[in-house]
């Protein structure tokens, strides 16, 4: 009988063999997919790399993860950790030490053999302080890595992470080969079901089926264009015209109901990780003040902007965790709209005019450049007036993400169950309270699972009531694509594009 772990990590098992081939073969069986084809897939932000573990940017992982690199273990479309490269795996009884048995077989794109070295290689890369590693966080727990020979590793924690299971499906914790590290930003070598064939730059990635893939009868598809178009209205003109097959994450949603009437498209309604918030800047007057902060989320009608910006599609959140994951809890309704409130408190906070200040948008992301707008227009209503910068994204992951160089910015945070960022000091909000560091801990050491759930809801309830960020709305998957396309993941658990069973009905 085959067992899978689910996203939430529970009590520890002793032994766990996960037949991840068996299950893709029963799928194969059941769907009888077709072989061969080119999809097209559009996106609307290009990477600024194609290196997932050095780099904080959403869109490397979605085009790469899974596709590209694979780790020991992934998390699956119905948000379940099973096994990538690894096919098996033990667990000790206190939780601390962790045997993997990879499949044998497995090839990096260059043809060289993956092996446990390369696992080693690969997560010491991450533990490295010389490694640009934007989530190492994820990773600290992890004491020593073992190749006890070439298909069998061993991992040592520091002491038991309720995370780590879940964490080592991340993008970050891809096997990487030690012979082509230093080219992976523009030339990726990893062990997935597709390799690169060329990068447009500006315009498009191109991947090919990979033929040494380990896992026998997948992929289907011969090819995958990523092809890079920033403008929604732009997007679905080339869907209607042909140009692409799929619209990934980016379908704008006034779009949806008038393409759901074209018989030769459909429209799959799914959830993602995505929280979108306003941050703010704690290291900057006047959003140090707490009670500036208090005043600004206030100020902000949730519904109004998921109804203006997103056409009713995404759900108010009032805190860090997206709705998906077990341990969410719904405070979208902790501190509702009420200006007239947040007028008597920034008089309060010294400010009875209010001020100005610069809000930072993204470019690529249309549901940020629209909350923007409807935010700024919603603060004007309270003396805040703003001035809205429309940047680049390498600008903003240079200026905001790694200088703290900003007043307010809207992102959509893609990583799955990533409420550990707000324990770093020095993450972009600037951010620092001892004591949701102190529970964090907690949460993670926590082996009885409804204790750590609600440890996990008082570390929401406390980023809530610090209003750290302005939690806007998780942003909704809606992909859209040509009828023949199948196989399609509905929801997002995860940041990828998963193409690996994807295929094109004949």
């Amino acid at each position: 009988m085959r067992r899978r772990i689910s996203i939430w990590p529970g009590s520890i098992l002793i032994v766990l063999a996960l037949g991840l081939f068996g299950v893709l073969a029963e799928k194969a069986m059941a769907q009888n997919p077709t072989y061969g084809g080119t999809l097209t897939v559009t996106l609307s932000a290009e990477p600024p790399g194609l290196d997932p573990t050095t780099s904080p940017a959403a869109t490397i992982k979605r085009v790469v993860h899974y596709n590209l690199f694979e780790g020991l273990l992934k998390v699956d479309r119905t948000g379940k950790v099973v096994p990538a490269l690894a096919k098996s795996y033990t667990v000790s009884r206190d939780g601390k030490e962790y045997a993997f048995t990879l499949h044998p077989g497995i090839k990096f794109h260059d043809g060289k053999p993956c092996t446990a070295e390369d696992v080693k290689f690969s997560l010491e890369r991450i533990l490295d302080p010389k490694t640009a590693a934007p989530y190492r966080m994820y990773y600290e727990g992890i004491e020593a890595v073992q190749a006890v020979d070439s298909l069998n590793v061993k991992i040592k924690l520091k002491k038991y992470d309720s995370m780590f299971l879940f964490n080592m499906a991340r993008g970050d914790a891809v096997i990487v080969p030690r012979q082509a590290v230093d080219k992976l930003k523009s030339q990726p070598i990893g062990t997935g079901p597709f390799k690169l064939a060329e990068w447009k730059r500006g315009d498009s990635i191109v991947l090919v089926k990979n033929a040494d893939y380990h896992l026998k009868g997948i992929p289907y598809l011969d090819k995958v264009v990523f092809k890079f178009i920033p403008d929604p209205s732009s997007q679905l003109a080339a869907l209607k015209a042909g140009d692409v097959d799929v619209i990934a994450y980016d379908m704008a949603p006034e779009n949806v109901a008038a393409l759901e009437k074209d018989g030769r498209f459909k429209v799959l309604k799914g959830h993602t990780t995505t929280d979108v918030i306003m941050a703010m800047n704690h290291s900057r007057k006047p959003f140090s003040d707490p009670k500036v902060r208090q005043a600004i989320t206030l100020a902000i009608d949730r519904q109004a902007i998921v109804q203006g910006a997103m056409s009713g599609f995404g759900t108010p959140i009032g805190s860090h965790m997206d709705p998906t994951n077990p341990a969410y809890v719904d405070l979208s309704g902790l501190y509702p709209y009420n200006p007239e409130k947040a007028k008597q408190l920034l008089a309060e906070a010294g400010y009875p005019k209010g001020f100005e200040a610069v809000l930072k948008l993204p470019e690529p992301y249309a549901y940020a450049r629209r909350s923007g707008e409807i935010i700024a227009d919603q603060l004007s209503r309270v003396g805040i007036r703003l001035t809205l910068e429309v940047i680049q994204m390498g600008q903003w992951v240079d200026r905001v993400f790694k200088n703290a160089d900003y007043d307010l910015t809207v992102m959509g945070h893609a990583e799955p169950f990533d409420i550990e960022i707000y324990g770093k000091a020095n993450y972009y909000f600037r951010y620092n309270n001892p004591k949701f560091g102190e529970m964090l801990k907690k949460a993670e050491a926590e082996m009885n699972e409804p204790t750590r759930k609600k440890i996990y809801a008082d570390l929401q309830k406390l980023i809530a009531d610090d209003f750290v960020n302005v939690y806007l709305f998780i942003n909704p998957a809606l992909p859209a694509m040509k009828k023949e396309v199948m196989n399609w993941w509905k929801d997002y658990p995860t940041i990828a594009v998963d193409a690996t069973e994807v295929y094109l009905q004949k």
